[in-house]
C-alpha cells in the first residue's frame, strides 16, 4: 500500500520541505529580537536532531530545516518556545526595524509598537494571510510599503498605510491615516482587521479586497 502523501502540518507549526519528506519549524521570535539563551537553545536543538540548516527568514524568524515528522513534537518540547505563525490564513508576522531603541536614524519607537502589535494580533485568524511592517523612519526597513498594513515613524507618531504586498503581484500600500501613540495604532489595526474579517472573501488579500470595494469606502468605514 502506498504511503500517505505528506503535507504541511499546521497544527504542529511544521512546513513540508522540497524533498517531500522532512519539515521546517519556525520558533516565534517577536520583532526579531532574541536573547543569547534563546540562540543557544535553538542551536542546541538543531544540533541534537541533525537539522539540515537554521535559516533566517524575511519574517525575522529562525527556521530549523530538515526535521523528520516523528521528531517534531519532541523538538518543540525541547525548545520551549511557541511556534511562529509561518503558515495559514492569519496574521503571520510583524516585521519591525530597530527604531529609536537601537538605530541612530530612528525617529519613532517602532520596536515597542511592533512588539505591541505582535502580542495583540500574531496568529489571529483572517480571510487570508496578513503581514504587518513597522518602520521607525521613512527609510522603510520594516518594508511597510509592501505589507498588508504598515507603519512609518515620524516626529509625532506614525503614518499608517494599508494594502501592500510583495508577492507575485507586488503592490504599494495606500496611505490611510496618522496615529500619535501605540494605543491609537492598535485601535486602527483592530478596526481594519474587524472590517476585513467581516467583509472579505476567503483567501482575498486585503489589497484585493480594497480594490473590490474601493479605497474611499474602505477608509470611511474603518476610520
Amino acid at each position: 500500500m502506498a504511503d500517505k502523501k505528506k503535507t504541511d502540518l499546521p497544527e504542529k507549526g511544521a512546513v513540508l520541505q522540497r524533498d517531500g519528506e522532512t519539515y521546517a519549524i519556525a520558533p516565534d521570535t517577536p520583532a526579531g529580537v532574541v536573547s543569547p539563551e534563546i540562540l543557544r537553545r535553538i542551536a542546541d536543538v538543531a544540533e541534537k536532531y541533525g537539522a539540515a540548516a537554521i535559516k533566517i527568514t524575511s519574517a525575522q524568524r529562525m527556521v530549523i530545516v530538515g526535521l523528520r515528522e516523528e521528531e517534531i513534537d519532541s523538538v518543540w518540547e525541547d525548545l520551549g518556545i511557541s511556534p511562529g505563525a509561518a503558515i495559514g490564513l492569519c496574521v503571520r508576522s510583524v516585521k519591525t526595524c530597530p527604531g529609536t531603541t537601537f538605530c541612530k536614524r530612528g525617529i519613532s519607537d517602532s520596536l515597542s509598537l511592533g512588539l505591541a502589535l505582535h502580542d495583540a494580533y500574531h496568529g489571529m485568524s483572517l480571510p487570508a494571510k496578513f503581514k504587518i511592517g513597522v518602520s521607525g523612519c521613512p527609510n522603510c526597513c520594516g518594508e511597510s510599503w509592501v505589507k498588508d498594513i504598515g507603519f512609518f515613524g515620524f516626529k509625532n507618531g506614525f503614518k499608517v498605510v494599508v494594502g501592500g504586498e510583495a508577492g507575485r503581484k507586488p503592490r504599494i500600500a495606500q496611505e490611510l491615516t496618522y496615529v500619535e501613540s501605540i494605543d491609537d495604532a492598535k485601535n486602527v489595526v483592530q478596526s481594519v482587521l474587524d472590517y476585513y474579517k467581516a467583509n472579505a472573501k476567503t483567501k482575498e488579500r486585503i489589497g484585493d479586497f480594497i480594490d473590490r470595494i474601493g479605497f474611499d469606502e474602505f477608509k470611511a468605514d474603518v476610520l
